[in-house]
């Protein structure tokens, strides 16, 4: 009866519309494509109908004061009071149901005034995305126009390439053509190169012919004037002796010049002996350096106590010690020799070894030195040597004879007798003990041992010759190294 009574407030069917509406909104609201229009006046006219719908249904949800026109007709036409107290009675049955209503139309109405916020901001939104939108149209219109100067510029460039695809193929044609005239040059080249081969080979072999052709007639050719020289030298004295001699026969004394000048007749093979077998200047100037530190260690080799090297040959040990800032001189008869000696500067005496040491005053050496000179020598002679060096050496002064080992079995067997102006190998011990005997201290003998590309010496009793090995693989040299007390 109170439905009947209140038609006009149906919720349901109030509810039903606006979601009808807001549905109907949704799908007018669906993102569009590029080629629609937004249509935000419909969407206002929307709005406005479901504005309109609320204002009805708030008019409607109010307190009811006076009794419909409808009732005023039997039988629901009552008196007043009656009317009255029915209305009375029917709000306050409803209280709770208006005041739902209100709430939620008061709400529809704040969903309602944002909805016009948002058709507001999306109009806004439109105008600002079609302005953008005309601009990136104006741009890709000018990139359009741009990448159509590009494929006209690549058109062009893709005529040319064909073009010179074209050229490259008439190229690449013509170099295979060429190819195949260079392959057939290149094989004549092939031929050519072996022959060149032969012929180089041929070459190296007539230059090593050549080269050992030169040196011997170096060899040759400087034996030969080192030996005129000492025949002119021998045929100017004697006629300068007989000269004096004439018309008298030639004394005594006379004879004895011609003899003492005997010995000087060899002293060319000698040379061209020693440049043979020795070694060269420069093997020899290097491996005496090993030599250099026992003259620093014993501070010698100053004027006040200079070195004298007995036997001293082509001079190698003396350049040493001179471009070493040492004093030294040195001693020796074979006058071809001493001319080599002198043409480089050397200070040099001809002069028999024993003889110039006993002329010397007591303690006036720093060093004796002689390579390769003791085994020259009868033993008896050795020891007077060996008796005048002690005498004229200083304190301290020392003592170097390097001679061929005869521990090497290389060496005592046959390579030593190659000189025919050796006496006898000197055994390690017997040098040492000679050395010892006329008075010198500290005395050793050395082999020699490289290491590392480093000569170094080695005291010869560390070795024991045990395996037959050792006597092939020791040094062919030794050196007794003595000093003086």
């Amino acid at each position: 009866m109170i439905e009947a009574n209140n038609p006009e407030i149906n919720v349901d069917e109030l509810i039903q519309k606006i979601c009808n509406e807001v549905a109907k909104r949704q799908v007018d609201s669906q993102p569009v494509d590029s080629n629609s229009n937004f249509e935000t006046s419909k969407m206002r006219l929307n709005i406005n109908y479901i504005e309109a719908l609320l204002k009805n249904a708030e008019s409607r949800s109010g307190v009811r004061t006076k009794w419909p026109d409808k009732l005023n007709h039997f039988p629901f036409k009552f008196n007043a009071k009656l009317q009255k107290f029915i209305l009375r009675a029917i709000n306050f049955l409803f209280k709770d149901q208006r005041e739902v209503n209100l709430n939620l139309i008061n709400s529809l109405k704040e969903s309602v005034a944002l909805n016009r916020q948002l058709i507001e901001q999306i109009t806004t939104l439109k105008v600002q995305m079609d302005e953008r939108l005309g601009i990136v149209d104006t741009q890709m219109q000018g990139i359009n126009e741009r990448l159509g100067i590009v494929d006209t510029q690549m058109q062009e460039i893709n005529e040319y390439v064909g073009i010179v695809d074209t050229q490259m193929q008439g190229i690449n044609e013509h170099l295979g053509v060429v190819g195949t005239q260079m392959q057939g040059i290149n094989e004549h080249l092939g031929v050519v190169d072996t022959q060149m081969q032969g012929i180089n080979q041929r070459l190296i072999t007539t230059d090593t012919r050549i080269q050992t052709r030169d040196e011997l007639y170096i060899r040759n050719d400087s034996y030969l004037k080192n030996d005129l020289i000492q025949q002119k030298r021998l045929i100017t004295m004697f006629l300068e002796e007989a000269r004096k001699c004439l018309p008298e026969p030639f004394t005594q004394e006379h004879l004895q010049t011609f003899v003492n000048e005997n010995q000087h007749f060899l002293d060319a093979f000698y040379v061209a002996f020693e440049d043979k077998f020795r070694g060269s200047r420069a093997d020899i100037f290097n491996s005496l350096k090993v030599y250099l530190p026992l003259i620093e260690e014993a501070k010698i080799g100053t004027p006040e106590s200079p070195i004298v090297d007995v036997g001293c040959g082509r001079g190698e040990w003396l350049e040493l010690l001179r471009e070493s800032g040492y004093t030294a001189r040195g001693i020796d008869i074979n006058r071809v020799m001493l001319e080599q000696c002198r043409s480089r500067g050397l200070e040099v005496i001809e002069a028999d070894v024993i003889a110039y040491l006993r002329a010397l005053p007591d303690d006036s050496l720093g060093a004796v030195t002689g390579f390769h000179i003791i085994e020259h020598l009868p033993f008896e002679t050795l020891v007077q040597l060996f008796d005048e060096t002690v005498r004229v050496l200083k304190p301290g002064g020392l003592v170097v004879f390097e001679t061929p080992n005869p521990r090497n079995i290389l060496v005592g067997s046959g390579d030593f007798y190659r000189d025919p102006t050796h006496k006898n190998p000197i055994h390690p011990d017997t040098i040492s003990f000679i050395a010892e005997s006329r008075g010198l201290i500290n005395s050793k003998s050395y082999f020699f041992e490289e290491i590392d590309g480093i000569v170094h010496l080695v005291n010869s009793l560390e070795i024991k010759f045990d395996d037959l090995n050792e006597y092939v693989k020791v040094s062919r040299d030794m050196v007794l190294i003595a000093y003086k007390a």
